[in-house]
């Protein structure tokens, strides 16, 4: 190799370029908050405070213009109950429809992480204007793919309701078998629709990654995430368990204490009530203070588990499809100088190693696997046939008996024949 084509080995970045253990797939995540913090953390916490205040002051107005209006009708009148009826529609209407903004928010953020974990992969740390570029082409079909999620989750809600619903109206009637039939039914339903929705969101956990990092439609995506995730389920279940776990522990934690504080410093600042302006303000601040923390750790939250799902999506990738040599590959060329309108795509799918409706290849354990640089398709070595050592000459025949022995002259040195 030349010197001018000579180039150093790719540097171990956040992303590893091999497949990822249990452990690192799990401290990966919260790592990636240090290695962009300005960006994911400081966007998370906007979106989360934008979330809030939006849906406090959308469903706060409704409910108080609503219900303002229930209350000065009496209930004799007969448009009471109409109005009844008209108004938790209304309130029921706006949190599902704040609902619905509140999950277009949540799938920014999932692709903001994605897109910020993709540079990482290529040892880059990239700003928001950059994350943006990268995920605005696939924004609406992130949205649509939270509304999907939304649509799931309220037809749930409306099947095991209307169970619930059945039931009451059964114990109305007086049946005391149908209440117990409709009983067992909701809770079987109840039951079974748990690990259906922990089944469905674990195979279905790619799709925001796929569709920010390539590019897909949204059906495409479906269909990549639950084949990535085939062999990788109870993994990926951990890892996402257990993150969870982590973080609800520690949202837990902080605002258990500081709710208990704040109920006890009230009573100290104003032991006669909130009658005065200083007494108000410190109550304001004894509430909105935990409040504010609870938001903070529940930003956190979204980006490390956003981040999970991301580091997932890699490690499926790289042991599936050889993601991590076509990286390496890219940095290598990357590094010596080759233009980026001829680098490509990274992150491009490649058919003939794209994973496929058949199972996936069952891993091999580290012992079996041939060794590093092993290429099974170099020819074997010639051999050689073994070097003959040439046969001794026969000894020459003994000296027949009959024959006369050989006469000798002998010479004196320096002398020589006349």
């Amino acid at each position: 190799m030349s010197a001018q084509n000579w180039t150093p080995a790719v540097k171990q970045g956040l992303v590893p370029l091999h497949p990822l253990q249990f452990g690192a797939l799990l401290g990966k995540p919260f790592a990636a908050l240090r290695h962009n913090p300005k960006v994911l953390f400081g966007f998370a916490i906007v979106i989360q405070l934008v979330i809030a205040v939006v849906t406090l002051v959308v469903v706060g107005g409704v409910a108080v213009a609503t219900f303002f209006r229930l209350e000065s009708l009496s209930p004799s009148n007969p448009d009471f109950f109409p109005v009844m009826w008209g108004t938790i529609a209304i309130n029921a209407i706006t949190v599902l429809a704040m609902g619905f903004v509140s999950l277009a928010f949540t799938a920014v953020m999932q692709g903001v992480v994605a897109a910020d974990i993709g540079y990482a992969a290529l040892g880059e740390k990239a700003k928001l204007r950059r994350l943006w570029q990268l995920m605005r082409p696939a924004f609406w079909r992130l949205v649509g793919w939270s509304v999907l999620q939304m649509l799931a989750a309220t037809v749930l809600i409306i099947v095991v309701g209307g169970i619930i619903a059945l039931g009451v109206m059964a114990g109305v009637g007086g049946s005391g078998e149908g209440v117990a039939v409709t009983v067992v039914i909701g809770i079987l339903v109840v039951l079974a629709a748990i690990p259906l929705w922990v089944w469905l969101s674990t195979k279905l956990l790619l799709v925001p990654s796929v569709l920010v990092l390539e590019h897909a439609s949204l059906r495409e995506a479906l269909v990549r995430s639950w084949r990535l995730t085939r062999g990788r389920f109870w993994n990926t279940f951990a890892v996402i368990l257990l993150i969870s776990v982590i973080m609800n522990a520690a949202v837990t934690v902080v605002s258990v204490p500081l709710s208990l504080l704040s109920s006890l410093f009230i009573p100290v600042v104003s032991p006669t009530g909130m009658n005065d302006t200083s007494a108000i303000v410190m109550m304001l601040i004894g509430t909105v203070a935990p409040q504010l923390l609870v938001y903070v750790l529940q930003a956190v939250a979204v980006v490390v588990q956003c981040a999970a799902a991301a580091f997932i999506y890699l490690d499926c990738r790289m042991r599936y499809e050889g993601l991590d040599h076509s990286l390496i590959s890219y940095l290598e060329r990357r590094d010596l100088g080759t233009p980026p309108e001829e680098l490509g795509d990274p992150f491009a799918v490649d058919p003939a190693r794209a994973v496929s409706s058949a199972p996936p290849p069952r891993p091999q354990p580290t012992h079996a696997s041939p060794p590093v640089g092993w290429d099974p398709q170099y020819p074997a070595a010639q051999e050689y046939p073994a070097p003959q050592t040439p046969a001794a000459a026969p000894p020459p025949p003994p000296p027949s008996p009959s024959a006369p022995a050989p006469q000798r002259s002998w010479t004196a040195p320096g002398s020589g024949e006349a």
